[in-house]
């Protein structure tokens, strides 16, 4: 399948189907899920990252348990928005896990948003580093997701 617009995805999607957010890192997929109503996306989960195979069943199963009918995956682009390496490979990565999922597919900047995560997680929940590792992927998933929400919202 190939990766859409996400004003596409929204549009196509049927009445109370949800969105799932997803966060590719390098050893943890981030994953978030809108309400029935794309007004509010939560952290969901981290996968850990492994072969493409297992973490799609994976997603594919929370999209049947969960009711979602797309992927939003975070684009990595540079500082300046230029698309590099970092962002070829999420793209790469995306158009792989929307086929193997059977599920459509957009691209969402994701710049900065662990950052943000984190810098919230540390001066406003006052998480120490140890439980910060734990949440802050599908915490940065759902940032990403909220903001894809936010700007598309009609």
């Amino acid at each position: 399948m190939p990766v859409i617009n996400l004003t596409e995805l929204r549009a196509a999607l049927p009445r109370g189907q949800r969105l799932i957010g997803l966060d590719p890192g390098r050893k943890t997929i981030g994953i978030a899920l809108t309400d029935v109503m794309l007004m509010l996306a939560s952290p969901y989960q981290g996968l850990p990252r492994g072969k493409l195979a297992a973490n799609a069943a994976t997603v594919a199963a929370i999209a049947r348990k969960e009711g979602a009918g797309g992927l939003v995956v975070g684009l990595p682009l540079g500082l300046d928005g230029s698309f590099g390496p970092a962002a070829q490979a999420a793209k790469d990565w995306a158009i792989a896990m929307s086929e193997a999922t059977e599920l459509p597919a957009a691209l969402w900047d994701e710049r900065l948003s662990s950052s943000a995560v984190n810098r919230m997680l540390v001066e406003e929940a006052d998480m120490t580093r140890a439980r910060r590792a734990k949440v802050v992927d599908a915490a940065a998933a759902a940032y990403m997701l909220q903001a894809a929400l936010d700007a598309t919202a009609g």
